[in-house]
């Protein structure tokens, strides 16, 4: 019942809710998807001072821009990450994609589910990769190493983001993964046993309250991830349940340990 009830929400149009309470730190732009032939809208989240300076800064990937900086375009509740980064004075870009509505499924699941379809993350992620971060390295000041870019996300938006680690290792060097979706197909964890090694760091997130297996697939994944030589951290957060508040409240404690990770 859970993930049926899970999945009709993702389905569904993100609708306004109020008034924009997006920051001055934010700006947004329209970018062309020639893979899939269609055209995203790109959210951007510069931190204070940036205009003020020639230094170059780490850059953060999020999916699911429309939850993360506005209330107006949030579904349920945004994840005040410009709020966030502004009060913890961190050096990061944030670049949040929105998503496709419809087509967020297919973008953000690697493998097909016999009921739900999806599988077409892909040539989401060679969006990223081939046209959107060039972009972006080209017009901001950004560290455009592996090491300096991470990539977060939440439920689905979680599993892509470990799975971008996967297909993409020489460039993304660090993943948030809130909730992931690792019931949508077991490939993802037949994928991750077939990978002799993952050398990137990790933060994974559960909230004990989503669902009855994601608390033990979280677990089997950690375990698995530790004896690929990947560097974890995992939380289960107590009354956790799956929605914008669990991963509002624990965003602040992510971004800040990917950032500190060496690995």
């Amino acid at each position: 019942m859970y993930r049926h009830i899970i999945m009709l929400l993702l389905c569904l149009p993100m609708s306004a809710i109020g008034q924009s309470t997006a920051t001055a730190q934010i700006s947004s732009f329209d970018i062309s998807d020639p893979i899939r032939e269609s055209s995203k809208k790109i959210w951007v989240y510069l931190p204070m001072g940036y205009e003020n300076s020639n230094k170059k800064y780490p850059v953060l990937y999020m999916h699911d821009a429309q939850n993360l900086f506005d209330n107006s375009t949030a579904y349920a509740g945004e994840w005040n990450v410009d709020e966030t980064l502004d009060s913890l004075k961190l050096d990061v870009i944030v670049i949040g994609i929105e998503h496709g509505n419809e087509k967020r499924i297919d973008e953000l699941t690697p493998f097909p589910n016999e009921k739900y379809g999806g599988g077409q993350a892909d040539p989401y992620l060679d969006f990223i990769v081939q046209t959107l971060k060039p972009h972006v390295d080209k017009n901001y000041r950004t560290k455009q190493n592996r090491k300096n870019t991470m990539i977060m996300g939440s439920s689905l938006g979680g599993l892509v983001s470990y799975y971008a680690l996967l297909r993409h290792p020489t460039i993304f060097g660090k993943a948030g993964v809130f909730s992931p979706s690792l019931w949508f197909s077991d490939e993802i964890f037949q994928l991750t046993e077939r990978t002799k090694k993952i050398n990137a760091n990790i933060y994974l997130l559960a909230g004990d309250s989503e669902s009855e297996n994601l608390v033990a697939e979280l677990n089997r994944l950690h375990a698995m991830l530790i004896g690929k030589s990947a560097t974890v951290h995992c939380t289960i957060i107590k009354d956790g349940k799956h929605n914008e508040k669990l991963w509002r409240e624990s965003f602040a404690h992510a971004v800040q340990w990917l950032m500190s990770a060496k690995n």
